[in-house]
């Protein structure tokens, strides 16, 4: 397994991350026995990074991973988990809570739904607006300080909250959402990134789906799958981006990959400080996923990617209008 280092200060981690989130939570049913083999899949590859978060099917996809995680060597996996976001009972969504006094709160559930006694990298999933990044930052400097978290990350926010952040504590990676149709963190966010020595794990390397190759418009999406009303999955939007992932086949039929393959290896192009967090939900769409390992984009691929599917020519945002206004990656 190839590997790259987060940052300056983060751990040394597969090229490809496990993003576990679809094996709980917002993709619809999941089956637990595929979830359990796709990570241990993971694991038999060499994948080390898994990532979750703690609001995942409230808690259900860290008691899954702690399941799968059995037996293995912990010292051997790298647990990435986002905490803050607040939910009800029937999945709704209400904010974020980054209060120094709720981090200690967070992580120690966390730990236990986990079954271990420290987590490789923390990371507030949303900022609050109502507490300063300094006072989140400096809480899981002491849980740190503690033994109970090993790295801070962050999640999903703007150059500036970047820059104050790792001026309390150092940062090992941004995650945030980064593929063929979602690159605005081009601008600003990913030079802030390298200048200050901070990696990047990136989330939604095939747009949810979209960049599969195996999207279709008249698919049924069954009930819970959040895609049923994600703006690029409606309407005209669907068809347009749906034309973009044609023209990224002919890509990709010419070097004998799938989309998919391609839509990845893109990713991995974009620099060695930036790791793909795929989030397959059964062992053959990691084995798929995998293959782009082998796939090196020649400059001719790469142009002809950017041709196929230049900056900016998704159709739709990547979230609808509530949970866009709370990103502060997007402001």
């Amino acid at each position: 397994m190839q590997t790259r280092t987060l940052g300056r200060t983060g751990p040394e981690v597969s090229a490809l991350g496990l993003g576990a989130m679809g094996m709980s939570d917002l993709y619809g049913p999941a089956d637990e026995a595929e979830g359990l083999a796709t990570i241990h899949a993971a694991l038999d590859a060499g994948i080390n990074l898994i990532d979750t978060g703690d609001f995942y099917g409230m808690g259900h996809n860290e008691m899954l991973i702690g399941r799968a995680l059995r037996g293995r060597d912990r010292e051997q996996v790298k647990i990435s988990v986002k905490f803050g976001a607040l939910r009800d009972a029937a999945g709704g969504w209400h904010g974020s809570d980054g209060r120094p006094k709720a981090v200690g709160n967070f992580l120690a559930y966390t730990l236990r739904r986990l079954d271990t006694d420290y987590v490789d990298i923390y990371r507030l999933s949303r900022i609050d607006h109502d507490v300063p990044i300094e006072e989140t930052i400096g809480a899981i400097a002491e849980q740190v300080q503690a033994g109970r978290v090993r790295h801070i990350g962050l999640s999903e926010v703007g150059a500036d909250t970047i820059r104050r952040a790792a001026d309390v504590h150092p940062i090992s990676d941004l995650q945030i959402e980064y593929s063929l149709l979602s690159r605005s963190i081009e601008a600003e966010i990913l030079p802030t990134l390298r200048e200050l020595g901070i990696g990047l794990t990136a989330y939604g390397v095939l747009s949810r789906g979209l960049l599969s190759g195996r999207w279709t418009a008249d698919r049924a999406l069954t009930p819970g799958d959040f895609r049923g009303f994600s703006p690029r999955f409606q309407g005209d939007n669907l068809l347009a981006n749906l034309g973009l992932v044609e023209a990224l086949r002919t890509i990709a039929d010419a070097r004998s990959v799938t989309v998919a393959q391609v839509a990845i290896a893109w990713v991995l192009s974009r620099g060695d400080d930036i790791v793909p967090l795929v989030g397959a939900r059964r062992p053959d769409r990691l084995a798929e996923s995998l293959g782009a390992l082998d796939l090196t984009l020649t400059d001719d691929d790469l142009a002809a990617i950017e041709l196929a599917v230049p900056a900016g020519a998704a159709a739709g945002e990547r979230y609808g209008a509530p949970a866009m206004a709370e990103l502060d990656s997007e402001r």
